[in-house]
């Protein structure tokens, strides 16, 4: 038994551990004072720039306590961080990198404790993929709290705005370069100068958007997938057919009227 509470040994790092994670940018009633709430648990609470973490249930043990999930959070890499704002309720995020102090618990693929301070932010790109121009109000937020989002002018559309750099200046950080998608996507923005300086291989920006072919192909496949739907509706239509004949022959009512004046079979 005493293999089973066997606790794991202690750590005594010499220097605040360094972690990334997401966050979404938030601004006081006021104007004056920036802040960040988390994306999955941590939503109901919005932290400073430097802040100590508060139990999201109510409790007031110390964070973090090895039987509740309070805390703050972050991931060892950058890319776990992106990985997790590729889900669709965490477009809107921004990229921090924060510096661990404290208690803490490590975990797969980070940490979790109980004093952090941020030290720099990324804008993510806008929900429609292009570079963001502002941070914009989206109706949302706390008690106390608006809650804002990256986006590009375009979608800002008349709503309030503030620029990233007035954010940064409010939260007293480092605003970094926005972070940009890997691999083989790009923005509107470097598209277009393809067009200008084909690359050696002839791609040119038509090939990445508004392709004709890649378009004649999404038609072609819904089509087919029309196709496939009124191929399994006439199933259905011909299934249900052959069991509402089964009813009638087991009910009687497919045998021919009597004539009238006959006897009924005795």
């Amino acid at each position: 038994m005493r293999g089973l509470f066997r606790r794991t040994p202690l750590e005594y790092p010499t220097g605040p551990l360094e972690g990334h994670k997401l966050a979404f940018p938030m601004l006081s009633a006021d104007g004056t004072t920036a802040g960040f709430s988390g994306v999955t648990l941590g939503r109901a609470h919005v932290y400073r720039t430097v802040d100590d973490a508060v139990c999201a249930h109510g409790c007031r043990h110390a964070c973090p306590s090895r039987w509740c999930d309070c805390g703050f959070y972050c991931f060892h890499t950058a890319d776990d961080a992106r990985e997790l704002a590729c889900a669709p309720e965490h477009q809107g995020a921004i990229l921090l990198e924060v510096a661990v102090s404290g208690r803490f618990r490590r975990y797969e693929l980070g940490l979790r404790y109980a004093r952090q301070r941020v030290r720099t932010i990324r804008m993510r790109p806008c929900r429609c993929g292009a570079r963001v121009a502002v941070l914009a109000d989206t109706g949302s937020g706390q008690h106390g709290w608006r809650r804002l989002e990256p986006v590009c002018l375009r979608c800002a559309g008349a709503r309030p705005v503030l620029s990233a750099q007035r954010f940064a200046e409010l939260a007293e950080l480092t605003l970094l370069p926005d972070d940009v998608a890997a691999g083989p996507l790009t923005t509107p923005d470097d598209a277009a100068g393809f067009a200008e300086h084909p690359d050696p291989h002839g791609t040119e920006a038509d090939d990445l958007i508004g392709d004709p072919v890649a378009a004649a192909g999404a038609v072609a496949v819904l089509t087919a997938e029309m196709a496939l739907l009124q191929a399994r509706l006439d199933e259905m239509a011909r299934q249900l057919g052959r069991a509402t004949a089964r009813l009638d022959a087991l009910e009687g009512r497919d045998l021919p009227a009597a004539e009238p004046g006959s006897e009924p079979d005795r």
